[in-house]
């Protein structure tokens, strides 16, 4: 019979495999939770911005809405919603809510009415195209234009001897001497022409590209069925701009609400706030009665208003995608 020779006994036969085997899998799963933060990690510096510019003085406002004197007073003291309380029985406050939401309205249907006329216009095979490059340019300019050179360059040809009343002087449609930005019954609907004016380029470079967008075969295919140029617009332009029209509305129904700069260097929210919005009203509360708590207490109802806004928004482009 042959003998079975058998390995010396300090011969380890399975454990280097076990311990090949154990390291190969903490590797894996190290190199696993190494790929799930990398995301985080690019993700860090913006969120630590965000703490710091966004959501901390957003906490300190609504904290010092809470309490009095938090700028005179070393030790300010709690007093609820007090401060809600004395901005919702304010009448200004009201006034600057109407006045906001008829400015903001106004602003908003007449930037779509006339942002889709000039897109329908500059997007029209009938005109060249250096007609068109020339209307392109003409048509954006008050976009290029800062807040500040707008107010200022209005504010020049409103005035009872500017450019405006002349002309209108000049036709007999008034007497030439009317206070545009000075008087009660026509400030708001000056400055809301203003921003109109400033405005509506954002609209038409966006339903531009939304026309620019929507094939061509579509048209050809409501032409055969006999669709005539109103029925094409209703039932193909009009469907294909939905969704873009709605996100432009709501983005600019947002911004236009939190206008500030255009009302306060053309009227400052004046003449006996018929032009004081919700912006204003909180900027005076805080900067000329240095009631820094109201004031923090108007910018949260501000806040929540938008937020409102901000609500529709998201979910609009949530289900849009």
């Amino acid at each position: 019979m042959s003998q079975i020779t058998r390995p010396p006994e300090d011969t380890p036969v399975l454990a280097a495999p076990v311990r090949v085997s154990e390291a190969s899998g903490r590797g894996r799963s190290i190199s696993r939770f190494k790929q799930r933060l990398t995301p985080y990690g690019f993700l860090t510096p913006t969120g630590v911005l965000l703490v710091i510019l966004m959501v901390t003085p957003i906490i300190m406002v609504i904290s010092y809405s809470l309490l009095d004197g938090v700028i005179t007073n070393k030790n300010p003291a709690f007093v609820g919603f007090e401060n809600y309380a004395e901005v919702l029985t304010n009448p200004v406050f009201f006034d600057a809510v109407r006045n906001t939401l008829v400015f903001t309205v106004s602003s908003v249907v007449v930037h779509f009415a006339i942002g889709l006329a000039f897109a329908l216009m500059l997007n029209s095979p009938l005109l060249g195209d250096r007609i068109k490059g020339l209307f392109r340019v003409l048509y954006i300019l008050p976009w290029l234009f800062t807040v500040a050179i707008v107010a200022v360059l209005w504010r020049l040809l409103l005035s009872p001897n500017g450019v405006v009343n002349y002309l209108l002087g000049a036709f007999g449609v008034t007497d030439g001497q009317t206070e545009w930005l000075a008087s009660t019954s026509t400030a708001l609907a000056a400055v809301t022409f203003i921003n109109i004016w400033s405005g509506y380029p954002f609209f038409m470079i966006s339903l531009l590209a939304g026309l620019q967008g929507i094939p061509r075969e579509l048209y050809e295919a409501a032409r055969v069925d006999g669709a005539g140029a109103f029925k094409q617009f209703r039932h193909v332009t009009l469907p294909q701009l939905r969704p873009i029209i709605i996100s432009m509305a709501l983005l600019d129904f947002i911004w236009t609400t939190q206008q500030f700069a255009l009302i306060w260097m053309t009227t400052g929210g004046g003449p006996i706030a018929a032009t004081e919005v919700l912006s204003t009203f909180t900027y005076k509360l805080a900067f000329t009665r240095y009631d820094f708590s109201v004031a923090s207490a108007a910018a949260v109802l501000v806040l929540l208003m938008s937020m409102v806004l901000a609500f529709f928004y998201v979910r609009h482009q949530k289900a849009r995608d």
